[in-house]
């Protein structure tokens, strides 16, 4: 293995150094990166990168200085310009300013580092389109960066940036941004520029309003606005023709009227949305207006202040999925609420087998004759092959997704028995699996290969327990394992910290550990209704972190029906009563 510097001669005396030498790149590496274009440097512990790399398609290889002699394969003035180069997972606090040496990049990774500013030069990348920045620790970014006019995928996701600058809209070629999990207080109007976005991800910052720019972003179908502190959503969202998923958990939001109010003026658009979440907010009415959302399949109310429903719901001809726990809603008993969603599922199920008769055909068949939507895969990054009634999923299933970071899986309402052990090959980019509604008995071990899952649905299943390789997902969020046969709550979740809402209800769980469940201090839902639980615990109270909890429909007697129907702060403040002192 061969180091090398610009003008360097190999030094006999190289290896009783004893200063601090630069991290070596093996020798074969740059010479194959010459002719393939590309260069793969990632995990290697780099703390800098060597100049060799800069200077790759610029000094004169040591084989032009060694040998006098060449073979076809030898030629290295036929070298090719380095396209691609990946440094990421490394240790590298500074990028170099040479990097312009390089001129004919158009990807370059530096994921999952230390870097806490970027180079000016990076500007000169003319040709750059894809830039992966996340995970590091950038506070600022240069604006010589505006001027990359080529670039189509900017990840900028897990740093430390407080403000992004107006000129991040002159980057009108972007179809990929994410800017999720920073400290943005605020997004610049001009982000309404990038007209190709089709996916636009804001999550996990600290923001308190939308730019109204937004709106005239024609071609975007998903935003997700998801854990910020926004307290009102611009009415002008209503103008938005293409949006399709709108995410807005876990934010301050009390009111929705001015959306659904503007919605009546632009009743052509918005027709298009499917998804729309809203938990974990402070909503206090649903408008009559949600009926305008024609083509609404999922509606997620989770952890609201809503006491009561408006009755044209039901006429949401659409509607699949109707999450409604953690809400105050007295005017109609829960047990009744649960008939009206599984009357809405079966009536969903016949009705989407009409529609199928004349399901225009804009997916793409497979020799199995299972239609894949190859658009959502490619665009929405979602792998959807639900309600087919199947008892395993067809490979040419998997075969369709190819190299796409599929995120978000839904196998639900089939007739599954397993899990389908291809799910495995999902495992870097999946964040999200619908599995609900299927006949399985046991969670497979390749599901807890999913170390990228946030959120997963097993609910109405034969679940009995979890494998404790679960403990595995160091990043779930949210899992529901509503309608199984669980007896023991699965005691793999009080190892999972990351954990903020478990749905258990409607199982035979008899009994929880509330000292485990206590240091679950992400826990902010937890539903029991429903089972066999004949003791609920006084040290649960000290849960403080819990917004929703939810015991109705078990056999104990205390605390008394009439302080659980008061709500969680109520139960959990006669729990705390009752611990002895």
């Amino acid at each position: 293995m061969s180091r090398f510097k610009r003008g360097a001669k190999l030094d006999s005396r190289a290896g009783f150094r004893t200063e601090k030498e630069e991290p070596a790149v093996p020798y074969g590496l740059l010479k194959t990166a010459r002719k393939s274009g590309q260069l793969n440097l990632s995990g290697r512990g780099l703390v800098e990168v060597p100049q060799s790399v800069w200077r790759l398609n610029l000094d004169t290889p040591e084989e032009a200085k060694q040998n006098l002699s060449f073979g076809a394969d030898d030629r290295w003035w036929d070298q090719t310009d380095l396209t691609k180069l990946l440094l990421s997972s490394n240790k590298l606090e500074v990028l170099s300013e040479d990097v312009n040496l390089l001129p004919a990049l158009t990807v370059l990774d530096v994921h999952d580092n230390q870097l806490t500013s970027l180079p000016k030069s990076i500007g000169d990348l003319e040709h750059l389109q894809k830039l992966c920045l996340s995970h590091n620790k950038l506070k600022e970014l240069p604006e010589e960066l505006w001027s990359l006019k080529n670039l189509t995928c900017l990840q900028l996701q897990q740093n430390l940036l407080e403000e992004l600058p107006e000129g991040v809209g002159q980057l009108t070629g972007l179809d990929d941004i994410d800017l999720s999990n920073n400290q943005l207080t605020a997004v610049p109007d001009s982000l309404g520029n990038l007209n190709r976005l089709v996916k636009l991800n804001l999550s996990h910052n600290k923001l308190r309003s939308l730019p109204l720019g937004i709106s005239v972003m024609k071609n975007l179908r998903l935003l997700d606005c998801t854990h910020n502190q926004l307290e009102i959503i611009p009415p002008i969202l209503s103008q938005m023709a293409s949006l399709e998923q709108l995410y807005l958990r876990h934010n301050k939001l009390q009111f929705l009227p001015e959306l659904f109010a503007c919605m009546k003026k632009h009743l052509k658009h918005l027709n298009t949305l499917s998804v729309l979440e809203l938990r974990d907010n402070k909503v206090k009415i649903l408008p009559e207006e949600i009926t305008l959302l024609q083509g609404l399949e999922r509606l997620d109310l989770v952890n609201n202040d809503i006491s009561s429903l408006p009755a044209s719901l039901a006429l949401l001809p659409k509607l699949k999925i109707l999450t409604l726990e953690g809400n105050p809603l007295r005017g109609i008993r829960r047990d009744l609420l649960t008939v009206i969603k599984m009357l809405l599922y079966l009536f969903c199920s016949e009705e989407d087998t009409d529609c199928k008769r004349d399901e225009p055909d804009t997916a793409m068949t497979l020799p199995s004759q299972a239609k894949v939507n190859v658009h959502a895969i490619k665009t929405l990054k979602t792998l959807d092959y639900s309600e087919k009634q199947v008892v395993c999923v067809p490979d040419d299933i998997f075969d369709a997704v190819g190299s796409e970071p599929v995120a978000s899986v839904n196998f639900s309402k089939n007739q599954l028995a397993a899990v389908p052990p291809r799910i495995v090959e999902l495992k870097g980019s999946v964040s999200d699996i619908n599995l609900g509604f299927n006949k399985l008995t046991s969670c497979s071990l390749e599901v807890c290969m999913l170390h990228q899952l946030l959120h997963i649905d097993f609910r109405n299943n034969l679940l009995t327990s979890l494998p404790m390789e679960f403990k595995s997902l160091t990043k779930l969020q949210s899992i529901t394992l509503s309608f199984n046969r669980f007896k023991l709550f699965p005691e793999v979740l009080y190892h999972v910290p990351t954990l903020e809402t478990i749905l258990i209800s409607n199982n035979q769980v008899v009994a929880i550990d509330p000292l485990q469940l206590k240091a679950l201090n992400k826990l902010s839902t937890l539903d029991l209704q429903n089972n066999d639980i004949m003791h609920v615990p006084p040290e649960l109270g000290l849960c403080s972190s819990l917004r929703a909890l939810m015991l109705d429909g078990n056999p104990f007697r205390s605390p008394r029906a009439a302080i659980v129907a008061r709500g969680t702060d109520a139960v959990l403040e006669y729990l705390r009563s009752r611990i002895p002192t």
